[in-house]
């Protein structure tokens, strides 16, 4: 029996992700500032759900979470960094307060839920942190300053924590989605109408196709994904002709 701590797990992937590892026999803890949604997750998973509603961007509050957390299970053998947000806007339409909070999920919450828990890995010499991103953390486009820039950022930490983790036995992994059918794009009216013309030859996913590759991804580490097969094309073409890619991300 795997331990499994999921941020964002209140909805869209990192809910599906929470079933699909209770579905193995995994424990999974359930992280996420919504503890009404966390709750009836947990109801509907059983036994082996365990909500810990915390607010990942808080350092403060991680610590308390991931005291309890080990104090009550352990360290945790995967721990999938599922939480981000962030609207679409250029600089002067994104107040200072959005950018902040758009920093906070992804990147700060993935730096500090890892830092939180990594001695305990490092210790055990095993465990794997898997960072779920967007396109936007290799391809900007139009509209898209604070959201690519947060994206950016989580690419940036799972870089930089790879090369800290090469022969402790914890590996960093960095899973790249296509667009996700999930209620993100409910939360923020409006971004479907700016996504570039090359998203509409990418399938949209499901939470639940994202939710299996992750869990492959914890059975398997890889330094990086890119799921679906049509998006790796994309993103091997803007490593070859990144100004003709620019140029397709604004149409």
């Amino acid at each position: 029996m795997k331990l499994i701590l999921i941020t964002g797990a209140s909805s869209g992937v990192g809910a599906a992700t929470a079933r699909e590892f209770a579905k193995d026999g995994s424990k999974v803890i359930l992280v996420a500032r919504s503890a009404d949604q966390l709750q009836s997750l947990g109801n509907e998973i059983g036994e082996l759900a365990f909500p810990e509603p915390c607010d990942a961007s808080d350092y403060k509050a991680v610590e308390a979470m991931a005291k309890r957390v080990v104090d009550s299970h352990g360290v945790p053998d995967v721990i999938v960094h599922c939480a981000g947000a962030g609207q679409w806007k250029t600089v002067l339409d994104t107040e200072p307060s959005e950018v902040i909070t758009m920093m906070q999920a992804p990147y700060y919450a993935a730096f500090f839920v890892t830092r939180a828990f990594l001695r305990g890995m490092l210790d055990r010499k095993s465990g794997v942190i898997i960072n779920v991103n967007s396109p936007a953390c290799l391809v900007a486009w139009p509209s898209s300053v604070g959201y690519a820039a947060a994206r950016a950022a989580l690419q940036g930490f799972h870089e930089a924590l790879a090369q800290d983790l090469v022969g402790t036995g914890v590996r960093s992994c960095h899973a790249i989605f296509g667009k996700i059918n999930s209620p993100y794009f409910d939360n923020n009216p409006g971004v479907l109408d700016k996504m570039p013309i090359l998203e509409k030859t990418v399938p949209t996913l499901t939470p639940q196709a994202c939710a299996i590759q992750l869990a492959k991804l914890a059975e398997r580490p890889k330094h990086r994904i890119v799921f679906p097969w049509v998006l790796r094309v994309h993103i091997e073409f803007g490593r070859l002709f990144p100004g003709t890619t620019r140029w397709l991300a604004r149409l």
